[in-house]
């Protein structure tokens, strides 16, 4: 598995004022660890500019823009992100403001940097797991990306600290440049993945499978009680796997089963590529009180993931993995112990 990784992603949200428990050294404490362990599997972590330059993109050609967000995002939504509601979205989006005006996890007066400042590296961020697609489908194996997994933005708006979909966006792009026709996406993190059930519903060329908390954000009754019928979180994935709490010791036996359900719905074509939202806050040490819900320990999260790697790479179809969601001083830990036996594994 290839690495791609780049300083220039990292988001270090105090310099925005913005409170979250989201570490920048998140990405570095994995290398740090895989270095420590297999320092043979890591001698070349790709950045965007390596990995740009081995796929022979022209440089015209190495950035996401305007075209790429509306082949997923309303043109409205799009146009206010590259104008002046841009403030107003990132504030909506990472939630800094409550209902009563007043500053939620939000702290401007120690910013040290303008809050729009913020956008050119989501962008970023969307262009490295465009990269990480296309260096899974060049590569024997996968790509994992230290990045992305905002799989909560949906059509005309952000929500849950995700402004634009990545997944999707990198998705819609590779399907408009004639690299793949189908796709999955395979969303572990303990949030529901609504945003991307909404931007591909009804569309049998991306099949989503989303296990899930069953009770948590975003479908918490505070929060389902403000849903519009036909938009996210109210829309399904293709196989939807939610997670009581007194489920949990059943949950690599449920997404064994998910997975087989996603090749029968695909009648058995397989895709050209899977995408893996592969979120660690459903560990038992995350940070973030909206994952309460689900407490995975250490060892079952690395199942998880080498349950989902074997399933893949038995049926040859490559695949790109996303971070996605993971807070606080731990939240570097599931990724590394799955990359480090996954290494250790491969020999």
């Amino acid at each position: 598995m290839i690495l791609l990784y780049d300083p220039l992603l990292d988001m270090h949200f105090p310099d925005y004022g913005i409170q979250i428990p989201i570490r920048d050294r998140r990405s570095q404490a994995v290398l740090e660890y895989l270095q420590e362990k297999c320092p043979d599997k890591t001698r070349e972590v790709l950045n965007l500019k390596t990995a740009a330059e081995l796929l022979e993109i022209p440089k015209n050609d190495r950035h996401i823009g305007r075209e790429d967000l509306e082949r997923v995002h309303s043109r409205e939504y799009v146009s206010a992100l590259f104008g002046e509601g841009l403030e107003a979205e990132l504030i909506k989006t990472y939630e800094l403001i409550d209902e009563r005006g007043q500053p939620r996890r939000y702290r401007p007066d120690l910013a040290s940097q303008s809050l729009t400042g913020l956008f050119s590296t989501i962008l970023n961020q969307v262009w490295g797991t465009y990269l990480a697609c296309r260096l899974a489908l060049i590569q024997p194996d996968s790509c994992f990306y230290l990045g992305g997994g905002m799989h909560h933005a949906r059509r005309d708006a952000g929500a849950g600290f995700c402004l634009v979909n990545d997944i999707v966006i990198s998705a819609r792009r590779l399907q408009a440049e004639g690299l793949v026709s189908s796709i999955w996406i395979i969303d572990l993190d303990a949030h529901k993945g609504d945003g991307t059930a909404e931007l591909t519903s009804g569309d049998p060329s991306i099949l989503t499978l989303s296990i899930h908390m069953a009770s948590s954000w975003p479908l918490d009754t505070e929060t389902l009680s403000r849903a519009v019928p036909g938009r996210a979180p109210l829309i399904p994935s293709d196989v939807e796997l939610p997670i009581s709490k007194d489920e949990q010791g059943s949950y690599v036996e449920q997404l064994g089963t998910g997975l087989k359900k996603l090749e029968v719905l695909s009648r058995k074509r397989l895709p050209h590529l899977a995408i893996v939202v592969d979120g660690a806050d459903p560990y038992e040490k995350d940070e973030l009180p909206s994952t309460s819900d689900l407490q995975l320990s250490l060892d079952t999260c690395v199942e998880r993931d080498l349950l989902v790697y074997t399933f893949l790479r038995e049926r040859h179809i490559p695949s790109a993995w996303l971070m996605a969601g993971g807070y606080g001083d731990r939240a570097w830990e599931p990724p590394a112990s799955f990359l480090g036996a996954l290494f250790d594994g491969q020999g």
